[in-house]
């Protein structure tokens, strides 16, 4: 199973979190970012509705695969304060 981690950071003169690298947007309050992570955490547990997606990998070759909506990673909260 994924893990995702979803850390609260310092960013652009305010707060953010991030997941592998990526900033969300900036909030005035680490209270506002701290929520927004575990919100967004959550959001990623819950399960959702089987579907056939397609995708295209580093080398430029095309998939095409069932994703099960109960397939969903675990997630969590670091607070870098």
């Amino acid at each position: 199973m994924a893990h995702v981690t979803y850390k609260v950071v310092r960013h652009d003169d305010g707060w953010a979190y991030t997941v592998d690298g990526v900033f969300s947007e900036s909030f005035a309050s680490h209270a506002q970012a701290l929520s927004a992570a575990r919100r967004a955490a959550a959001e990623q547990r819950a399960p959702g509705q089987t579907e056939t997606i397609e995708y295209e990998d580093a080398n430029g070759k095309w998939h095409t695969e069932r994703a099960l909506g109960t397939d969903r990673p675990e997630t969590e909260v670091e607070d870098q304060t």
